[in-house]
């Protein structure tokens, strides 16, 4: 039984490396399969990870450049209403001032017109006095410079 025994183990290894052999044969081409596949699945996850990344960042650089265009346009903008503003207020401003003079000349108008209007009816109440009142007798002459006056 002893000798037996030491040659029973090369049987028994021939045996195992058939079964390894036959195991390999079945399991190894699945297994590889199955790990080829969750490579190619990783893969392209992490592939379409960095594609929705480069789109995000390209999407960060557009609206980068969007903020910065409405930065330019908002002061361009502002710039343009100033002026726009300065432009009105000139054209208030004269308008106003148009406005004053003519107001001014036609004040002068009609104080030139009421200063008139006073002296004739002056003359008249004087000259109505004169020619009214029969101890009132004038020379030509005082009439003259009375009508001067």
């Amino acid at each position: 039984s002893n000798g037996s025994g030491e040659y029973d183990i090369i049987p028994r290894t021939i045996n195992f490396l058939i079964f390894v052999a036959i195991l390999y044969y079945f399991v190894a081409t699945p297994f590889k399969n199955f790990y080829k596949n969750r490579i190619v699945k990783i893969s392209s996850k992490l592939d379409e990870i960095q594609k929705k990344l480069l789109e995000s960042k390209a999407k960060k650089l557009d609206t980068m450049k969007k903020l910065e265009e409405a930065k330019a346009n908002a002061a361009a903008a502002l710039v343009t209403a100033k002026k726009e503003a300065e432009i009105l207020v000139q054209n208030i401003k004269k308008e106003t001032q148009d406005e004053l003079d003519l107001l001014q000349k036609h004040f002068e108008e009609q104080k030139d017109y009421e200063f008139r209007k006073m002296e004739k009816e002056l003359v008249l109440n004087t000259l109505n006095e004169i020619f009214s009142d029969p101890n009132m007798t004038l020379k030509q002459s005082e009439i003259i410079e009375l009508m001067m006056k």
